[in-house]
C-alpha cells in the first residue's frame, strides 16, 4: 500500500485495509482536532486508487474482509466516484463484509438519500461521522461548521440510506464553563439521532491546535478529570435511545466504561455515581482508579 502521512482510523477498524482515496480532510478547521495539519486536502485520481486496489488484491484478495476509505472524510467524494470504488473494491475481494469511512456532517448534507442510499446498496454499509457536541454554542466556538440541527439532519439522512452510523462526541469540549450545556445539548442530539454506536472521547488539548493556544490565554478552561467524569454522567443520565453500543474506552478517557442502552443505563450510572463519591472523599484515590495522563492518547 502507498500511504501519504500519518493515517487514522477507528479503533474497531484495526484488522480492516486502509484505501487512502482521499488525502487530508476536507474542512480541517475544528480548532480541537489535530489530525491533517501537515497534509493539503485533495482527492486521488480514480485511475490510481483502482490501480492500487487491484495491487493489493493480488496479495490479498480472499482475506480482506473489511475495508476503510480513507482519510479524514472521504464522504465527501462525489458520489459517482464512490460507487466506482465500491465496486472496485467489491470486485478485487470477494470475501468483502464491509466498507466504512469518516464523514464530516456537511458531506451527508450536500448528498441526497438517494445518493447514499445508492452507496448503501453499492457496499458502503458504515459511516463514522463526528458529533462532538450538541451544544450550538460549543459547535460554533470549535469551528465545526454546523449547527446542531444540521447535526441531527445530517445523521438522519445516513440511516434513512440504511447506512449503519457509529458516532463520536467529546467529554470536556465545553470547557468550564460550558460544561453542563454541554452534556445536556449533546444527549438530546444523541437522543435525537438515536445512533446504534456512539463513542465517547475526552479533550486532550493538543500543541499547535486553536485551541491549544486558547488554554494558554486562558480563555479555555479544561475540565479536570473529576468534573470530566460529572460530565459523563449528566451526559448519560438524559440519554434516551432505543439500542445503542456505547463505549468510553477510548485511550483518552479517564475512566473506561461501556454498555448498551438503554439496558445498562442505570448500571453506568450506578457505577460512575460510585466512583466520583470515592474522588470526592479521597481525591488521592484518582491515581488508583483513574488512566493517568501520562497514559492517555488520541
Amino acid at each position: 500500500m502507498t500511504y501519504e502521512g500519518a493515517i487514522y482510523r477507528p479503533p474497531s477498524e484495526a484488522k480492516s485495509l486502509i484505501i487512502q482515496a482521499t488525502i487530508g480532510c476536507s474542512w480541517n478547521k475544528c480548532t480541537f482536532c489535530v489530525s491533517y495539519k501537515d497534509k493539503k486536502f485533495r482527492a486521488r485520481p480514480l485511475s490510481e486508487v483502482k490501480a492500487e486496489i487491484r495491487r493489493v488484491a493480488g496479495h490479498l484478495g480472499p482475506y480482506v474482509r473489511r475495508v476503510v476509505i480513507a482519510d479524514g472524510n472521504a464522504l465527501v467524494l462525489c458520489t459517482s466516484k464512490l460507487l466506482e470504488l465500491c465496486k472496485e473494491l467489491r470486485a478485487c475481494f470477494p470475501g468483502l463484509e464491509r466498507i466504512s469511512c469518516y464523514a464530516c456532517p456537511q458531506d451527508a448534507l450536500r448528498k441526497s438519500v438517494e445518493e447514499l442510499r445508492a452507496l448503501r446498496e453499492a457496499g458502503l454499509s458504515m459511516v463514522y461521522l463526528g458529533v462532538e457536541s450538541g451544544d450550538d454554542e460549543v459547535l460554533r466556538r470549535v469551528r465545526k461548521g454546523v449547527s446542531s440541527e444540521e447535526m441531527v439532519e445530517a445523521c438522519r439522512k445516513i440511516k434513512e440510506a440504511g447506512i449503519t452510523l457509529s458516532v463520536t462526541v467529546i467529554l470536556g469540549l465545553g470547557g468550564v464553563e460550558r460544561w453542563v450545556e454541554h452534556a445536556k445539548a449533546t444527549a438530546d442530539v444523541l437522543s435525537r439521532i438515536d445512533p446504534p454506536y456512539i463513542g465517547a472521547l475526552t479533550l486532550m488539548i493538543v500543541p499547535g491546535t486553536p485551541l491549544y493556544e486558547e488554554g494558554v490565554k486562558g480563555v479555555f478552561k479544561p475540565l479536570s478529570p473529576l468534573e470530566s467524569l460529572k460530565e459523563l454522567r449528566l451526559m448519560v443520565e438524559g440519554l434516551n435511545l432505543s439500542h445503542c453500543i456505547f463505549r468510553c474506552n477510548h485511550a483518552s478517557n479517564y475512566l473506561p466504561i461501556g454498555g448498551t442502552l438503554p439496558e445498562d443505563k442505570a448500571e453506568l450510572l450506578d457505577y460512575l455515581d460510585y466512583v466520583i463519591n470515592k474522588l470526592e472523599k479521597n481525591p488521592k484515590l484518582a491515581s488508583q482508579v483513574l488512566r493517568p495522563e501520562y497514559l492517555r492518547a488520541l
